[in-house]
Parts: structure tokens; C-alpha cells; sequence
């Protein structure tokens, strides 16, 4: 019933609304720079979400009314500001800089531009983005934005798939993604592998394609007071390419100089535009890589208990030094498709948009090797008969779909700018385990297993009001929002495990027990009011209340102010308070996993929020929101009028924040068994963990930006820039642990999981980046130093035993280890041999730097008995060594 009347509110406002549309024309023209036509320029009616962008011949239209302002800018050129009073205007751009760009993130009430805008903004274009010679948009943001990290995992099962990404070292689950402006829908994943970001759930950055996109805005500021949940670090919107008159096609592909990873790819972007202003583009693309495999070489195996001169296995160690292992990237074979659309109405006085995508996305990484003394299989299933027993390789399988559709109508009444839309999004994982086998089935298992798979999706309607009154700038309106998540059940191969030892080897499949459908739904309301008392002062405020069905409501606020500096600049400061709901997944995800624990293979579980064995037995709290309070403060100026410098301080306090606790497992006490201990005996599992509300950070960090454009050098123009990021997180008071486990002597967030918060990701990167062009030739130098990782250790029970290789320290601090920061140099060198054709070569890592290598200090945990060659709990820029990557672009 609720439904059906969130249905009926909307048809009203719609009927409300068109049936007051006002008239307004068609404004058209050229923007030409010394050069001639320029395409890409962002055209905005001053004081509305209205606009547009100039097509290849720098030819744009826009419906606006006469008398109001348009606002012309792009990167690297001055902003200029033209009233309206024909039909036709014509504007030529001068070269300025990047602060003048107009962005619409952040600010509900109307665009700005950086240098206006009260919060730090990154305004990055598709061109920009492609000269990090990235293949994906994770990626190329790792690349171009230095609070920005993302990095391929590996040994990670789903995880291998998705990399974890984040802003300003806080997580996945805390920076907001949107497209043109309306919420993405998050992954169906819970990233449960030890890697950064882990038990958090972030959203699949792979599933857009870089050529459907026009340019990225990132907020580097908390906005949840203006966005809703998950806006605590910051929001990334993907603004989509609309109005283009010709055809790009790219082709790509690429190598490492060790031979391995391979990858080719080809796009596709092309678009229709209407003589009444409306658009349709499209974007279709196929992407393919191979693995990459970087093991380390351990020569004897005391993991297991197997030494290099067994007289058994000690033949099979010396002939395999690697114990067979794949550590790298993962095969990848994606498929794109997407589109935007705009019809205006009649006599230009609204318009209906549309837009969405799918894509469909495999993968295969891999599991640790199962070495033949590891799991026997008297059955050879795996090899041919009569053959010796030489151990397998399991593999991980995913198959992804990610769709989304979004479809509004825009429209002005009683003088407000008026936006109504409704968005679906879903993010489906399939998983498969192959090239392995269930024990327990004997001769008749099965060697390739469905083990089941999980959906998210989120339906999504929003009714925004918008309105320049003169000095003041006023946004209000509502979103209804309704989330499900489900999981699947694997094949009862896959699960039959009669014996405790069984189900399929390296990821037993999802049990009916966990099998799950839930939904929850929440609406929020918010409002946003900016006054400008004087040219140089605005100040703003914003206010955002949210309510959902499972765990409550929340109030979030923010006020900002910045003080113009003439065209020199400005200071800027903002306060705010956010919230981030506990995602479906933390609420209601378990599960067993087989995993290495302790120097032996253990089933983990994990039980969900609403299980009786964890809310009742165990004591364990309802999930509730995380909480956060956002300090930014910063300057931005302008040197000279083509060198300018913005720094910005930052301070984040997130209360309550939801985490995956450590392995808990038994207290060693033989003589006794504590109720969690009888909790893993009833369920067959030798560890257990949950979700809980149980930390509070605090979170300090800089951000700088220095870009010097334009510089005459020679022949040619050199445009150089300079972006650091430096960070640091520390965890604030006492883990808030449950009242059973804290009396039974468990720690619920040990020393290696709270260095997965505080030191998984660099506390420091730096970006230096030179772009020359000369001519019809374009050369890059980008320089970016990682900042050093630490890897902490928890206690394995082991401290002070002599696993054959002398006795460990008895400190669990003297296994711990900090990854120096090292400089990733890439080098793109592009060509122009005409207007319709292009080439690019590029060498990322040119100078093949890797990470510092694992050092065990006698330990078996870091690197799993010499299977790691470099850190893999943490991480900075992977190991893939060079790649050199060529392409060739097309226009027609």
C-alpha cells in the first residue's frame, strides 16, 4: 500500500508540474578558441541544473529564457558569462585555468565553479582520465586523484574481481558514487577477504565504462547531509556524454614485459543530436585480459608440516619451488553497453532524460595450490589414470551483471526548476569453483561446482526543487528508496560435507542455511539554502533527515561559508554531520569459507546480524548507523592567471563504525568449553565471525593542488601539475566488544584488523604530471609516489615455537612489517596523424618498480609458507611489473 502511494504522490507532481511549464526558446551557437572550434565546453544556464556541452565543432544548443546568464567553461580556459537576449550566441574561450571549471556536485542549490565553490572539487575529463594509460575508471582515479586508491587483489576470491576502492583511506562503504547526479546502486559483494576495505561493501567502478563518460566531479567532502548515506568521505559522479555529432572508435591492447596479461579492448561512442536539442549517445565496448602471476619461490613448505628433504613429497618440492601457486590478476573478459537521452518538450520548456547501462562481466582467479600432501585425491579425479597424484589448482569463477536505467522529466514551476525521475539499479555474482573436489564424495565428485552467488539492487525515486532568488540560492526535495539483497544457494555438492572435512576445496558452497531475501526501505527529505550577501561572502547551509524501516532514523546537517579573493581566489571552510547506514549485505550475509588459519585449514563461518546464535547467544547488538563528523578548511588562489594552487585540511570522526570481526575461535583452555566455544562445536566451524558496531576513528589528512597550464616551451605549450594527498587514521578509545566474548578473554578486532583501517592503504601519495604538446605530437611524464603500508600482526598462538627454523619471537610486534613508498613513472606518447585519426603508446611503470618483498622473520602467516612473494593483506600499486599498452583512436 505504501508503495501505491509513493506511486500516486509522484503521478500528481508530475501532472502538477507539466501542466505549469513555462515557455522559454532554444539558444544555439559556436565556442571556438584561437585554434577554431572547441568541443567539450560546458555550457550552464547561471542558477539551474540546465545545460549542455559543445559537440566536435564546438556547436551547442540549450533551452533558456532571454534575460538569464549563460555560463561557458572548460579545463584550462577562463569561464565567461554571456545574458541571453537572442536566439544565437557565439563565445570564444581564452586560455585560463582549471579552477574556473563549473561543476554541479556538492552544491544542490545551483553549478559553481571550483574556484566558487565552498568544498575541495576534482573536475576530471574523459581525456585526462585516458592519459594514465589505465584501462579502467578505478584505475585511472587511483591515477589522477592522490586521495584515490584502488588496486587488483589477489587470492581473494570475489574480492580478485572488484578491487576495493576508497577516498581518503576510510573505506569503500563511505564515498556515495552517483551518475549524472542519481545514485549508483552498490555491488552485490561483501568484501570478506583479508585485503583492504575488508568486511565493507563498495560499488562495482568496473561496471562503468570510461569512453560513456564525459568527465568525473569528486567531492572531497562529507555531503551526506545533501546526498543521504554513504557520503562520508566524499562523492564521485560519473556525468555520461550527450551531445557528440561524430563517431569515436578506440582500440587497445596491451602486455607486461614478463609476457604475461595480455589484454585487448575496443569502444565505441557515437550520438544523435535533434534540431529541437535532443540528444541520444551511445556507448558499447569489449574488454579482455589475461592473468598475470607473480609467486614467491619457497623452496620447503613448514606450513603444512613438509619439509624440502621429506623423503614423500621432498622429489615433488624441488621439481615445483613455487608450490604451484597463481598470484597475480585475474582473467577478465567484459562487455559494455550504455546510453543517454534527452527529448525536450515543446517550445524548449522541459525535457525527458533517460538514461543507463549493462555489463556483463567474467572472471577466473585463483585459489592456494592444494600441494598433494595438502588434500589427497586417491581417486585422481583431477588427473589421468594411472598417473602420480601431483595436487591441483582450484579456481574462482565470477560471472557479474550490473544494470541500471534511470528516466526523469525536468521542468519549470512557479520559477523553480523542477527534477522528478525514478532509477533501478541491480549488481548480480555468480560464483563457480572449478578444477577441484569434494572429499567427502569420494570418486563420485563432482570437478566443477556451482557454489552459489548474491544480487543487490535498489530502486530509487527523487523529486528535487531548485531556485536562484537573486543572493540567494534555494534547493529542496525528497528521495523514497527501497533495497533488496539476496543470496543463492550453491549445488549440495558443493556443500556436502558430512565429515567436517568436506565441501568443495577452496570455497564450500553457499548452504540452503544461508540462502536469504531481504529488503528494507527508507525515504529521506532535505534542504539546501546558499546567500551571497556580498560578491566576495556565501555562505550555506543543508539539512537532510532519513528514515529506515529496520533500524531507525537520522539527522544530518551542514554549513559551509568560503570568502571570495576577487579573481584570485578564495577561502573556504564547511562542518557537517553524516551517517552511513549498515548495508542488507552486513546485516544479512553468512556463510563457511575455507581459509588458512593458524598454520592449518580451517571452515570459517559467518553468521548474520539477525541470527538467534549471535543476537541471542552471543549478545551481539542490532546493526545501527555509523555516524561522522566532517571539519574541511582551505584556500584557493591563483598565482598568475595560468598557475594556481588550492590546499585543503581535513578532519573525520566516524563513531559506531561498523566492522567484520577477526577470526574468534577457542580460548586454548582444554579443561573447560565457554558458550562460544560450544556455538562453533553445534555448527561444525573452527572460527566464527559477525558484523557489529564497534569502532570510532578519527581521520586527519591534506590535500594539495598546484596546476601551472599553458607554458610556452619552444614550439610547443607544457601544461604541469602537481596533487598530493597526505593522511592518517587512528582508532580512538577502547573496541567496543559484545559482553559474553569481552568476558571470555576474546578479541573481537585484533592487531591485523586494525591495521587494515589504520595502514592497508599509503598515508601519503603524490602526483607530478608533465603534458607537453608539441605540434601534432603529445608527450606525458607522470611520476606517482605510493606512500609506505604496514602490515601488523596478530597472535597465532605460535609465539616462541620451533617450526624447524629456530625459535619465533614472542612479541607480535616483531613480525609486523612497513612497505617502503616507492614512484610508479608512466609515459604516454600520443600522435594526431589527422583529425580523424590517432595513436597512443603507453608504458605504465616504466621503470618495472615492485613492491618491497615480504620479509617472514621466521614467520609462516605473512606469506603463507613462502607462497607470497610480495604484501598482499596490504597494498599499494600491485605487482604486475611494466606494461606497455598501444592504441589507436578513430573519428568519423
Amino acid at each position: 500500500m505504501t508503495k501505491i502511494l509513493h506511486l500516486k504522490l509522484l503521478m500528481f507532481l508530475m501532472f502538477l508540474g507539466v501542466s505549469s511549464i513555462i515557455e522559454a526558446q532554444e539558444v544555439s551557437g559556436t565556442v571556438t578558441d584561437d585554434s577554431g572550434p572547441l568541443p567539450g565546453v560546458s555550457v550552464i544556464v547561471k542558477g539551474t541544473s540546465t545545460g549542455t556541452t559543445t559537440d566536435f565543432d564546438g556547436n551547442y544548443s540549450v533551452s533558456a529564457s532571454s534575460g538569464s546568464t549563460l555560463v561557458f567553461s572548460y579545463v584550462g580556459y577562463d569561464s565567461q558569462e554571456i545574458v541571453v537576449s537572442g536566439n544565437k550566441v557565439n563565445v570564444t574561450m581564452k586560455a585560463g585555468v582549471a579552477l574556473d571549471a563549473v561543476v554541479l556536485t556538492g552544491n544542490r542549490a545551483k553549478p559553481r565553479t571550483i574556484l566558487d565553490s565552498p568544498v575541495p572539487i576534482d573536475n576530471i575529463g574523459l581525456e585526462e582520465m585516458q592519459k594514465t594509460g589505465q584501462p579502467t575508471v578505478d584505475k585511472m582515479l587511483t591515477y589522477k586523484v592522490p586521495s584515490f586508491n584502488s588496486t587488483t587483489q589477489s587470492i581473494s576470491d570475489a574480492t580478485a574481481h572488484f578491487d576495493p576502492a576508497d577516498l581518503r583511506g576510510l573505506g569503500p562503504s563511505r564515498t556515495l558514487v552517483l551518475v549524472n547526479g542519481k545514485r549508483k546502486n552498490q555491488s552485490a559483494l561483501v568484501y570478506i577477504n583479508d585485503t583492504p576495505g575488508k568486511g565493507e561493501v563498495g560499488v562495482d567502478l568496473k561496471s562503468i565504462p570510461a569512453a560513456a563518460i564525459e568527465r568525473v566531479e569528486v567531492l572531497r567532502d562529507g555531503a551526506s547531509a545533501q546526498y543521504g548515506s554513504d557520503a562520508i568521505a566524499g562523492v564521485i559522479n560519473m556525468v555520461l556524454k550527450k551531445n557528440v555529432k561524430y563517431t569515436s572508435v578506440n582500440v587497445k591492447s596491451g602486455i607486461t614485459t614478463e609476457g604475461d596479461g595480455f589484454n585487448y579492448g575496443i569502444d565505441l561512442n557515437t550520438g544523435l543530436t535533434g534540431e529541437n536539442g535532443g540528444y541520444l549517445n551511445i556507448t558499447a565496448g569489449y574488454y579482455e585480459q589475461e592473468k598475470t602471476n607473480r609467486p614467491g619461490s619457497p623452496g620447503s613448505d613448514v606450513l603444512f608440516g613438509v619439509a624440502a628433504d621429506d623423503p614423500t613429497w621432498g622429489s615433488w618440492l624441488a621439481e615445483n619451488p613455487e608450490l604451484g601457486m597463481n598470484v597475480g590478476q585475474p582473467e577478465l573478459k567484459k562487455l559494455d553497453l550504455f546510453f543517454n537521452a534527452g527529448i525536450p518538450f515543446k517550445n524548449n520548456s522541459g525535457e525527458f532524460y533517460t538514461f543507463g547501462g549493462v555489463t556483463t562481466r567474467q572472471g577466473k582467479s585463483f585459489a592456494l595450490y592444494r600441494a598433494p600432501y595438502w588434500v589427497g585425491d586417491p581417486h585422481n579425479l583431477l588427473h589421468e589414470a594411472g598417473t602420480d597424484y601431483q595436487g591441483f589448482q582450484p579456481t574462482f569463477e565470477t560471472d557479474v551483471l550490473d544494470n541500471n536505467l534511470t528516466a526523469g522529466v525536468k521542468w519549470k514551476m512557479l520559477n523553480f526548476d523542477v527534477d522528478l525521475s525514478g532509477t533501478y539499479g541491480r549488481n548480480r555474482i555468480d560464483y563457480e569453483v572449478n578444477n577441484t573436489l569434494n572429499i567427502d564424495l569420494g570418486a563420485n565428485s563432482p570437478t566443477e561446482f556451482n557454489v552459489g552467488g548474491y544480487t543487490f539492487s535498489n530502486t530509487l525515486a527523487n523529486l528535487d526543487f531548485s531556485r536562484s532568488l537573486g543572493q540567494v540560492n534555494i534547493a529542496f526535495g525528497a528521495e523514497v528508496k527501497n533495497e533488496n539483497f539476496s543470496a543463492r544457494a550453491g549445488d549440495p555438492a558443493s556443500y556436502f560435507n558430512p565429515t567436517g572435512n568436506g565441501g568443495a576445496q577452496s570455497f564450500p558452497g553457499l548452504q540452503p542455511s544461508n540462502a536469504v531475501r531481504a529488503d528494507r526501505n527508507n525515504y529521506g527529505v532535505y534542504g539546501d539554502l546558499e546567500w551571497e550577501p556580498t560578491e566576495e561572502l556565501l555562505i550555506g547551509g543543508a539539512i537532510r533527515y532519513e528514515d529506515f524501516s529496520d533500524f531507525g532514523d537520522n539527522v544530518s546537517w551542514k554549513v559551509s561559508g568560503r570568502y571570495s579573493l576577487g579573481d584570485k581566489g578564495a577561502i573556504r571552510a564547511s562542518y557537517s554531520t553524516g551517517f552511513r547506514a549498515p548495508s542488507l549485505h552486513q546485516i544479512y550475509l553468512s556463510n563457511v569459507q575455507t581459509l588458512v588459519s593458524g598454520g592449518s585449514i580451517s571452515n570459517q563461518g559467518t553468521f548474520n546480524n539477525v541470527d538467534p546464535i549471535i543476537r541471542e547467544d552471543l549478545g551481539v547488538p542490532q546493526l545501527t548507523a555509523e555516524t561522522s563528523q566532517n571539519l574541511s578548511a582551505g584556500i584557493t588562489y591563483k598565482i598568475k592567471p595560468n598557475l594556481s594552487v588550492s590546499a585543503d585540511f581535513y578532519n573525520v570522526k566516524v563513531d559506531d563504525r561498523v566492522l567484520f570481526t577477526g577470526e574468534i575461535g577457542t580460548d586454548g583452555d582444554d579443561s573447560t568449553t565457554n558458550p562460544v566455544e560450544q556455538v562453533l562445536l553445534d555448527n561444525s566451524i573452527t572460527t566464527l565471525k559477525f558484523f557489529v558496531n564497534a569502532v570510532n576513528t578519527n581521520t586527519s589528512g591534506v590535500d594539495l593542488v598546484v596546476n601551472y597550464t599553458n607554458i610556452g616551451l619552444g614550439d610547443g605549450m607544457l601544461n604541469a601539475t602537481l596533487a598530493a594527498n597526505f593522511n592518517e587514521t587512528t582508532i580512538e578509545g577502547e573496541i567496543d566488544t559484545p559482553e559474553l566474548l569481552a568476558q571470555n578473554g576474546y578479541d573481537i578486532f585484533n592487531r591485523k584488523e586494525q591495521s587494515r583501517i589504520t595502514s592497508s592503504r599509503p598515508k601519503s601519495k603524490v602526483l607530478l604530471g608533465l603534458d607537453y604538446d608539441l605540434n601534432k605530437w603529445n608527450f606525458i611524464l607522470n611520476n606517482t609516489y605510493f606512500g609506505e603500508v604496514s602490515w601488523q600482526h596478530a597472535n597465532n598462538g605460535l609465539n616462541g615455537a620451533d617450526l624447524g627454523n629456530g625459535p619465533l619471537p614472542t612479541d607480535d610486534a616483531d613480525f609486523d612489517q612497513t612497505f617502503a613508498g616507492k614512484v610508479i613513472t608512466d609515459l604516454i606518447i600520443g600522435y594526431e596523424f589527422n583529425q580523424k585519426l590517432s595513436g597512443t603508446i603507453s608504458v605504465n611503470n616504466l621503470l618495472d618498480v615492485y613492491p618491497d618483498e615480504i620479509d617472514t622473520k621466521g614467520d609462516f602467516v605473512t606469506d603463507l609458507g613462502g607462497r607470497f612473494r610480495y604484501p598482499w593483506e596490504v597494498n599499494q600499486f600491485g605487482f604486475n611489473g611494466t606494461v606497455i599498452n598501444a592504441s589507436l583512436a578513430f573519428k568519423f
